[in-house]
């Protein structure tokens, strides 16, 4: 009775850590999503150290190395220009993802500039007509169905500890 109640128990924490873990793709921010000067498609952060990082393609899954000397830039920090100013990409890609409802672009590849800024003119009417390319829009896209294929979330990243940065400013405050 005793080694049938220990098995259980093993097993069900077995079957609660592939959850957790199964849970943790889904939720992959994009701040982990990379994309890579000269290589295409979208690339997740597997590990940093001092000279490289380890990077998988989302398309095929394969791990590979990239230098220092090599330039990336997360989609985090991506933002496209506006007639005020900036807007974030994790914006565009909200407001693509509510006219879309969820599923991918139906705008191909092979689709013309005039087409591809008239979509993005449906998303975000007040892009910058002189900064923003056909071939940026061409990308977004791309971008944006690999995202969706992939179940990346499109949410705001949460700090890990608010309470800290709240505590520091209490303390600057008070000297």
């Amino acid at each position: 009775m005793h080694l049938k109640l220990r098995i259980w128990r093993s097993l069900r924490t077995f079957v609660s850590l592939n959850r957790d873990l199964y849970s943790y793709k889904i939720k992959i921010m994009l701040s982990k999503i990379l994309s890579i000067t000269g290589r295409p498609g979208l690339y997740k952060l597997i590990s940093t150290s001092k000279n490289l990082n380890i990077v998988e393609s989302l398309a095929d899954g394969k791990r590979l190395p990239v230098y220092a000397q090599d330039k990336v830039v997360a989609l985090s920090d991506v933002s496209i220009y506006t007639n005020d100013g900036d807007t974030p990409l994790r914006e565009v890609l909200k407001k693509i993802n509510e006219k879309e409802g969820g599923g991918k672009i139906a705008i191909g590849a092979k689709s013309s500039g005039k087409e591809l800024l008239a979509y993005l003119e449906e998303v975000l009417p007040d892009y910058s007509r002189e900064s923003v390319y056909a071939s940026d829009v061409k990308k977004m896209i791309a971008w944006y169905n690999i995202l969706v294929e992939h179940g990346i979330d499109l949410e705001e990243e949460k700090e890990e500890n608010p309470d800290k940065k709240e505590d520091n400013t209490e303390k600057s405050d008070g000297n």
